[in-house]
């Protein structure tokens, strides 16, 4: 048995850095049994006929997956530019033609994130910073937004800061340009870091990616203060400093008046909840 130590978990000879593809599919959770089915069909051959095009060796790839969801480290030497470029932009084109002859509801549409960096392989998939960075931006909210504020893209790729980096700026060895992609802050539980995205046949930078706020669904707010001078209020006028239906958080207001009329009304502070109550 293998301890702790050079030869064990963790030890020098499980080190190694390798390209992770990470992807998920928008929506998988409201399909049906059988859509589910040919889904998870579906991504397994799209990632297949977009390694091949890329020339990236499919059968090589180290793969983890769950369903609507599939991880990949790829082995050493694998390029990222025919990752970030070639596969990214073959992937593209199957998923239009999949969805072509489709309901937009039944639409095949994935997150993809790639980085580079430290992993190996664990008892249960693999262990390492880079696994978790992955996952983090492949589920970052801007991702998510990217794709829910651009109904017609199939496909919105993060990639990570050393990617990047390394790949995409000041260089040329992909044909998307550096202008194309967007930096977006991760804040994903424990993790803080930055991705860039990229929608291949849209401008992501035009395209209002803060997460939306579910229905029902209270936003948290920073501290609101407000002081409002009305002069006069008429007969049954009303007068709010502030009202939010959405928001909670730290409200105060100071409403000044000289007069109110009959039957008029002044609040500082008016917050109704979804429910309705105030």
């Amino acid at each position: 048995m293998a301890t702790k130590g050079e030869d064990g978990p963790g030890g020098a000879s499980a080190f190694g850095r390798r390209l992770l593809l990470s992807v998920d599919a928008k929506g998988y959770g409201g399909a049906g049994t059988v859509r589910q089915h040919q889904l998870q069909e579906a991504i397994v051959r799209l990632l297949e006929l977009a390694a091949n095009a890329s020339g990236l060796d499919r059968e090589a790839w180290h793969t983890q997956a769950g369903g609507d969801s599939l991880f990949a480290v790829l082995p050493e030497g694998a390029s990222e530019p025919a990752l970030v470029d070639a596969f990214m932009r073959s992937l593209e084109a199957s998923l239009r033609a999949f969805n072509l002859d489709r309901v937009q509801e039944a639409w095949l549409r994935l997150r993809a994130a790639v980085h580079f960096g430290e992993t190996s392989p664990a008892a249960n998939g693999f262990a390492g910073s880079a696994p978790v960075e992955i996952g983090r931006i492949r589920d970052c909210a801007a991702l998510r937004s990217a794709l829910n504020q651009l109904p017609q893209a199939p496909l919105a790729v993060g990639l990570s800061a050393t990617v990047f980096r390394d790949v995409v700026q000041g260089k040329a060895y992909t044909t998307i340009r550096e202008n194309e992609f967007r930096e977006v802050p991760v804040k994903e539980k424990e993790y803080r870091g930055a991705a860039w995205i990229w929608v291949p046949g849209a401008d992501v930078r035009q395209v209002d990616l803060s997460p939306a706020v579910l229905e029902g669904e209270r936003r948290a707010a920073n501290v609101v203060r407000a002081s409002v001078d009305v002069g006069d209020v008429g007969e049954e006028a009303g007068v709010t400093g502030v009202h939010t239906d959405r928001a909670t958080g730290d409200f105060g207001a100071v409403v000044k008046t000289r007069r109110v009329g009959p039957r008029a009304t002044v609040t500082g502070v008016r917050q109704t909840n979804p429910g309705g109550e105030q």
